[in-house]
C-alpha cells in the first residue's frame, strides 16, 4: 500500500480531531444551523491552510488556532452585521455533559452564561483553559505570551468569581 494522498491525510486528521471543531462551534453558536455553517467554514479554512502546517506545534494546537480564528471572525462579522453594541446574552457555551449532577447543573449554566458574555478572545482562552491545555499550548494557539495568558486567566477567573458572588449574595 502506498503513502496516503493529501486528501486522505487531511480527512484522517480531521476525523481524529473533529471534537475540537465541534467544541468550538458549540461555544460560538447556539442555533444548530449556525453551528453546521461554522463547522463547514472551519473545515474549509483548515483545508485551505493544510499545506501550510509546518509541524512546529502539535496538529491539534494548529487546528485550534485556525478554528478559533474562524469562529472569532464569524462572531465579529455577525456582531457588526447585527450592529450589536453589547454582549450577546443568548450565547451559551455547550460544555455540559450528560453525566453532570443535577445540583451542579445550575452552577454550570451560570458559568456558561458568564463565559459567553466575555470578549471573544477571553472566551476562547477560557475554552482552552477548561480543556486543560497547557499555558504554552494556549500561547501558541492564541499568539500570546505565556505570561499574558496567565495574567488574562487570573483576571477572567476573578471576574467570574465576582459574578458568582453577586448571584450568591
Amino acid at each position: 500500500m502506498g503513502t496516503p494522498t493529501r486528501d486522505e491525510l487531511f480527512l484522517s486528521v480531521i476525523e481524529k480531531n473533529k471534537g475540537i471543531i465541534y467544541k468550538i462551534a458549540n461555544s460560538f453558536k447556539k442555533d444548530e444551523e449556525d453551528k453546521k455553517d461554522l463547522v463547514q467554514e472551519i473545515i474549509l479554512q483548515l483545508w485551505r491552510s493544510f499545506g501550510s502546517y509546518d509541524n512546529k506545534s502539535k496538529f491539534s494546537t494548529w487546528m485550534y488556532r485556525v478554528a478559533l480564528n474562524v469562529a472569532i471572525a464569524s462572531y465579529r462579522k455577525e456582531k457588526s452585521h447585527n450592529e450589536v453594541t453589547g454582549p450577546i446574552p443568548d450565547r451559551v457555551m455547550d460544555f455540559a455533559g450528560e453525566d453532570i449532577l443535577m445540583e451542579r447543573e445550575h452552577e454550570l449554566n451560570l458559568l456558561q452564561k458568564f463565559i459567553s458574555e466575555l470578549k471573544e478572545l477571553d472566551r476562547a482562552l477560557m475554552l482552552l483553559y477548561l480543556e486543560e491545555r497547557s499555558g504554552k499550548e494556549m500561547a501558541d494557539i492564541l499568539g500570546l505570551s505565556e505570561t499574558n495568558i496567565r495574567t488574562k486567566i487570573n483576571r477572567i477567573k476573578e471576574q467570574l468569581k465576582q459574578k458568582f458572588s453577586k448571584i450568591n449574595s
